[in-house]
């Protein structure tokens, strides 16, 4: 192992989420827009480039994968990464997040590739608002693809939910209430305002997690626990339950000051904050110098010099960041 991934500010990076697709079978309104204009796939990173890059970024420290998307159910031999990948030495563990429209399909072979734990993201329980947030999207198949999650094996299996007043904020109790039946942890997200939408105003439709939690304290007793994923929620729990309720507030509480992760994009951008544009380009490095593990590392290193200090967010501003959620890693 070569030395780790340490920013200006001390943070050391332990945990890469990597989008392997900038495609989604769904086109929710927060991620993109209806009619997404999508990369050629000359721009975007082959599996085996992938698996170079992850493969160094272990080699520097990291413990902790996330293979997002877009959908990366939708990116054919991503099974097979999967697989490649948990071999990796010194990795501890590999994650997918996914919108469940294909794990009726894939959680069996995911499970057996190795892949330790799932997000799936879920937004309502009513099918219209459902297909309404999603455009595209069947509730049915997600729900089978849950069940499918959960006889495959797979453990702490968290849902993730962005809540907007108007569309889906009066769900929150349903939807605490379907995870703690089924034994899943669930964490709610404030809406990221990342790339332009008309579909609706975000600052209208900003729910802080403050006033989700006050609406689920209003039925539920809720304790703060201090359980850390590596990711950004921070954890409350209901008395008797081992599931976890979280809330992922780049907004309203900010998690910069101990951010351990960086985002490959899906054309090859190590990207150093999902708030900034602050980059650096692997695809380059690899492909101009291939087979040099050694270049990759210097650049993994490089990269470091650029992260910043924190992001600002703003939920009732123009966005600043005019590039998409489904190609930045999740």
């Amino acid at each position: 192992m070569t030395a780790a991934l340490v920013d200006n500010f001390g943070r050391e990076v332990t945990y890469v989420r990597i989008s392997v697709t900038d495609r989604c079978d769904f086109r929710c309104v927060y991620c993109m827009s209806e009619d997404m204009t999508f990369l050629p796939k000359s721009e975007i990173l082959s599996l085996e480039e992938i698996e170079v890059i992850a493969r160094n970024l272990v080699a520097c420290g990291v413990s902790k994968i996330r293979l997002t998307g877009g959908e990366p159910l939708v990116r054919p031999g991503v099974v097979g990464l999967a697989e490649r990948l948990r071999q990796l030495p010194g990795l501890k563990e590999l994650c997918m997040t996914t919108n469940g429209g294909r794990l009726e399909e894939f959680a069996g072979p995911l499970k057996a590739a190795g892949v330790d734990r799932l997000n799936i993201s879920l937004d309502s329980l009513d099918p219209v608002k459902f297909r309404e947030l999603t455009r595209i999207g069947k509730l049915e198949r997600v729900l089978a693809g849950i069940d499918a999650a959960q006889a495959a094996g797979f453990e702490h299996t968290k849902l993730n939910a962005v809540v907007m007043k108007g569309r889906n904020a009066e769900e929150v109790v349903p939807l605490v209430r379907f995870a703690l039946d089924k034994g899943l942890d669930i964490s709610f997200i404030e809406e990221m305002p990342l790339g332009v939408i008309t579909e609706h105003d975000r600052a209208e439709a900003f729910c802080s997690s403050e006033e989700i939690r006050d609406e689920l304290s209003t039925v539920f007793d809720l304790e703060p626990i201090d359980d850390d994923t590596g990711g950004p929620s921070r954890y409350w729990r209901v008395p008797g339950s081992d599931n976890r309720i979280g809330f992922i507030s780049p907004h309203s509480h900010n998690f910069c000051g101990d951010c351990n992760r960086v985002r490959l994009t899906t054309e090859g951008r190590l990207l150093l904050c999902l708030g900034n544009e602050h980059s650096m380009d692997l695809r380059e490095v690899i492909r101009s110098r291939p087979g040099d593990d050694l270049a990759v590392q210097k650049a993994l290193h490089a990269a470091m010099q650029l992260k910043p200090e924190r992001h600002y967010f703003s939920h009732d501003t123009e966005p600043q960041i005019l590039r998409f959620m489904n190609a930045t890693g999740g």
